[in-house]
C-alpha cells in the first residue's frame, strides 16, 4: 500500500470541539450564575466565544501570544462583549472550561468505527495537534480514542506548532515514518493542510462542514478531500 502512517488531526476532524465546547460552557454559564451577572443571552456569548477563540489561537499559532493568554481573553473577551470586565471570573471559567471539556465525548459519525478499520488493514496511526498536552491525551482518553494511536505529537511536546514543517518532522521520528509513506488527515486549509504540503506529504482534506469549492493552496488543491470520516475508506 501507497501509505503507511495516517496522521490525523484530533479537535474539528475527529473530537468534535464546538459541540464538545458548546455542552461545556452551557454547563459553566449555570454553575456560575452567568444570566445572573449580565450575560443575558447564551447563544449569544457561545458565537462569540467561538470568534474569539479562533482569532487567539490564530495569534498564538503565529506566536503573539502564549497559552495562557489565549486560554484566560478568551473567556474575558467573551465577558466584555456584555459589559463584564471581570478578570477573576475569565480566570475562573478558563480554570473550570479547562478541567472539564476534556471529560466531554462527543465524536464526528463514524470515527471509532473508521479508526478500527484503519487499524483492522494495518496502518499506523498517528496523531499531529496545535493542541496542550495534557488536556489533548485527556480528550483521547476520556473518549475512548486512546486505543487507536501509536503516536501522540502535540504542539506543546513538540515546541512547535501546525503549519510550521518541524512538527511533522518530530512526528515523523517519532513515529519511524519516512514523508513518503506518510499522510495527513484533517480540517483546517491553513493549519493541517498547509501544514502537510510544508512537510511534503499528502493530504485529507476532512470538509466536515461545507461543501463549498476547497481552498486553494499554492494552485493546488489537497492531494484528497471527504465530506464525512466514512469516505476516507474509499482512500485507504
Amino acid at each position: 500500500m501507497k501509505y503507511r502512517h495516517l496522521f490525523f488531526d484530533l479537535d474539528h476532524t475527529l473530537w468534535d470541539f464546538e459541540a464538545n465546547a458548546h455542552a461545556t460552557l452551557s454547563e459553566l454559564y449555570v454553575s456560575l450564575q452567568l444570566k445572573e451577572r449580565g450575560v443575558h443571552d447564551f447563544d449569544l456569548f457561545y458565537r462569540n466565544y467561538l470568534v474569539h477563540n479562533e482569532k487567539l489561537w490564530d495569534r498564538y499559532r503565529n506566536g503573539y501570544i502564549k497559552q495562557e493568554e489565549l486560554r484566560v481573553k478568551r473567556m474575558w473577551l467573551a465577558l466584555l462583549d456584555f459589559k463584564i470586565a471581570d478578570d477573576k471570573l475569565a480566570e475562573e471559567m478558563s480554570s473550570q472550561f479547562l478541567g472539564l471539556l476534556p471529560t466531554r465525548t462527543l465524536l464526528f459519525p463514524h470515527t471509532k468505527e473508521i479508526l478500527q478499520w484503519l487499524a483492522s488493514k494495518n496502518y499506523s496511526l498517528h496523531l499531529i495537534t496545535n493542541g496542550f498536552e495534557k488536556t489533548q491525551h485527556s480528550k483521547l482518553k476520556y473518549s475512548g480514542l486512546d486505543i487507536y494511536f501509536k503516536e501522540v505529537v502535540t504542539s506543546e511536546g513538540s515546541n512547535s506548532l501546525k503549519p510550521q514543517k518541524e512538527i511533522f518532522e518530530f512526528a515523523f521520528q517519532k513515529a519511524g515514518a519516512k514523508p513518503e509513506e506518510s499522510i495527513m488527515i484533517g480540517d483546517t486549509i491553513e493549519v493541517d493542510i498547509l501544514g502537510a504540503v510544508n512537510a511534503g506529504i499528502d493530504q485529507v482534506h476532512v470538509n466536515h462542514l461545507t461543501k463549498e469549492p476547497v481552498p486553494v493552496i499554492d494552485k493546488k488543491l489537497p492531494t484528497y478531500t471527504v465530506y464525512s470520516l466514512k469516505e476516507l475508506e474509499k482512500i485507504f
